[in-house]
């Protein structure tokens, strides 16, 4: 069984880092410009994606098919994992167990976060031009902030927990002192890509993002 499960796995752990994990970097870089540019930068950063060449079939290679694999067989994963293995130190047990748990819970919010933003997007309920006064409307519901709040925190400790378990099952960082080091980078990654995020949460909450000031500004960037 682990010997059919050997290359998969492998699969998984690499798609979480290369290209989901730079994805979620970018994603991350994305939304902070509605922090940083506000409105206008946020806007800007939107169309800039939206005119890559061939954006359909990057996303669908490089985000879609990789999300679905790496969720699916996330979820097998955590699954057929004992949460009480007694594998590693006190503390890594409970990052295993908290990895497979963030997982479960990153997962859900995806496919909830992509219903809310691209489906509507498809269905005409909104556009990308409008998705920064679309999030306003959905984090200034306090359940819905407290969602988005929760999950935020949990995908990025997936993300950065799991990049230290690719690291160390790859067969890069070999040794207790390079896995520490490995430790301390990525607990900075956590800290500055929840910072990114929950920066972009709380200005989506911001007037500047309200339906009507929004307006003004995808004209501004359209006509302007």
């Amino acid at each position: 069984m682990s010997g059919n499960s050997y290359l998969p796995r492998k699969l998984h752990s690499l798609l979480g880092v290369i290209p989901l994990g730079l994805f979620f970097i970018e994603h991350a870089l994305t939304n902070y410009s509605a922090f940083e540019g506000g409105q206008q930068g946020f806007v800007d950063a939107v169309h800039g994606i939206h005119k890559l060449p061939l954006v359909f079939f990057i996303e669908l290679f490089i985000i879609w098919l990789p999300i679905l694999f790496h969720g699916v067989y996330g979820l097998y994963i955590a699954y057929q994992s004992n949460l009480n293995t007694g594998r590693f130190s006190y503390g890594r047990n409970w990052a295993f167990a908290l990895q497979r748990i963030s997982g479960v819970i990153t997962l859900i919010f995806v496919f909830w976060h992509v219903w809310n933003t691209r489906v509507q997007v498809a269905l005409g309920n909104t556009t990308y031009e409008q998705l920064g006064s679309h999030m306003h409307e959905i984090v200034n519901q306090p359940v819905y902030f407290a969602i988005y709040f929760i999950a935020v925190i949990a995908a990025v400790f997936h993300f950065s927990n799991g990049l230290w378990s690719f690291l160390v099952s790859w067969g890069i960082t070999v040794g207790p002192r390079a896995q520490r080091v490995s430790s301390n980078i990525c607990i900075g990654i956590f800290v500055i890509v929840s910072v990114l995020f929950l920066l972009s949460l709380f200005a989506f909450r911001g007037a500047e993002f309200a339906p009507s000031a929004a307006a003004a500004a995808i004209s501004t960037a359209t006509f302007g």
